[in-house]
């Protein structure tokens, strides 16, 4: 195991945990949240869920994906001009840019759940998750180099 396996594993740990945070709330947590506890509860319980995901993810989610990928692109000898090559820079231009998007999706998530804009926010949930799911995809999509 080289130093570089436990970049890209702590790079890839973070996308799952992101990811599967999202899913587990959506899936798991939010169908028994509505059908079992009242709306102020609910919304007691939901709103101290997504500070704490939302704290995980300024203090831990975000400084890891950040330093684990621009070392992994550093190491992989990528540039600005690479990413508009065919193949790995196109892709990787397009997992960034839909990762960029969903952090601003996720963070105007939790703006509209902290003013009262439930359909807003469910709206930017269930955007923030599927665009999730794309960088996921895109990232798999990825070239082995």
């Amino acid at each position: 195991m080289t130093w570089w396996s436990v970049v890209r594993f702590l790079h890839v740990l973070g996308a799952a945990l992101w990811v599967g945070g999202q899913l587990a709330v959506s899936l798991v947590l939010l169908p028994p949240a509505r059908r079992l506890l009242d709306a102020e509860r609910r919304a007691t319980v939901l709103g101290a869920v997504g500070r704490r995901f939302g704290l995980f993810t300024v203090t831990a989610f975000l400084p890891v994906q950040l330093a684990t990928g621009i070392a992994i692109a550093a190491h992989k000898g990528v540039t600005w001009a690479a990413l508009a090559q065919p193949g790995y820079g196109r892709i990787l231009a397009a997992k960034l840019l839909l990762f960029c998007a969903v952090m601003l999706t996720a963070g105007l998530h939790g703006w509209a759940s902290g003013t009262g804009r439930p359909a807003a926010a469910r709206a930017l949930a269930t955007a923030a998750l599927v665009g999730s799911l794309g960088v996921v995809l895109l990232a798999t999509a990825l070239p082995a180099t």
